[in-house]
């Protein structure tokens, strides 16, 4: 299949990876030049327009940051240039409501599809894929879904798919929260690093996924790929998600904070950076 990858992002760039090296034909975009080098000399093409881009392939594909994102690409010149009935796969992860109107906008060719999964996991296809839309496209896009993970989920809706995204990933962003928090408890009781590592490290309470980030989160690590950020973001997709149905969130909410007070230290940080707030004098929280 030939198929544009738009957004040049950590998780853009591992889609259109493990799409080149399962054969497929990639044609890549990004608003800003000079992140798809390695790409293009794995055998990519890049285009300087959305519109040169997806110019007769076989589905298109957004890996964007935010709602604000797609919604510039998609109901700019994506819609005004894909081929009628030219499939649209998002892999972004954005509100339930802006995925019903893509659904709504594209009709039964657009399919939501978040990925559950670090970029490195994504390239070893690994990841898990959550498709949300009609099993008649999920069927016509098999041979894209394979490539990138035999681990699919399917939903019957777009918002519903997303709904799962979220609900990942504020378990995991709230996790983070709660270990740089468990890290604190320890350290002030005068536990030192190597104590707390020992005594959680493999600790049947921290999740696996937790677990990857344990030693970035101990030493509060800026070095990653979702940022402080996308992890406000995500916390606050997950308080208006809730919000919508009459819920009220508290944790969500404090934990949203949190990432936005990291955010605002350095917004390029990983998640775990979150734990370098409990080591700085005036901290957010405790004025």
């Amino acid at each position: 299949m030939h198929i544009a990858v738009l957004g040049m992002g950590r998780m853009g760039r591992a889609v259109a990876r493990r799409l080149l090296d399962g054969g497929h034909r990639v044609t890549v975009w990004n608003r800003t030049e000079g992140k798809a080098a390695e790409l293009i000399s794995a055998g990519a093409t890049e285009a300087g327009t959305v519109a040169a881009a997806v110019s007769g392939v076989d589905a298109a594909l957004t890996a964007l940051a935010d709602d604000a994102a797609v919604t510039s690409v998609a109901f700019g010149e994506l819609q005004t240039s894909l081929d009628s009935g030219t499939p649209y796969i998002d892999c972004s992860t954005v509100s339930p409501a802006l995925g019903a109107a893509l659904a709504d906008a594209f009709g039964d060719r657009f399919l939501a599809l978040p990925i559950v999964g670090a970029p490195g996991a994504v390239t070893a296809g690994k990841a898990t894929l959550l498709a949300g839309g009609p099993a008649r496209l999920r069927d016509q896009l098999a041979p894209l879904l394979g490539t990138l993970s035999e681990r699919v989920r399917h939903y019957d809706s777009a918002a519903h798919a997303l709904t799962a995204k979220v609900t990942t990933n504020f378990l995991l962003i709230s996790g983070v929260a709660a270990l740089a928090e468990a890290f604190t408890v320890g350290r002030s009781g005068g536990l030192g690093d190597d104590e707390l590592r020992e005594l959680l490290a493999d600790a049947p309470v921290v999740a696996p996924a937790l677990a990857n980030r344990f030693d970035a989160v101990l030493t509060a690590s800026p070095d990653g790929w979702w940022t402080t950020v996308l992890g406000a973001k995500d916390a606050g997709l997950a308080v208006d998600i809730a919000a919508e149905a009459g819920a009220h969130l508290p944790l969500a909410e404090i934990v949203r904070k949190r990432y936005e007070d990291a955010a605002r230290t350095d917004p390029g940080a990983d998640i775990a950076a979150i734990a370098a707030l409990y080591r700085e004098s005036g901290d957010p929280a405790q004025e």
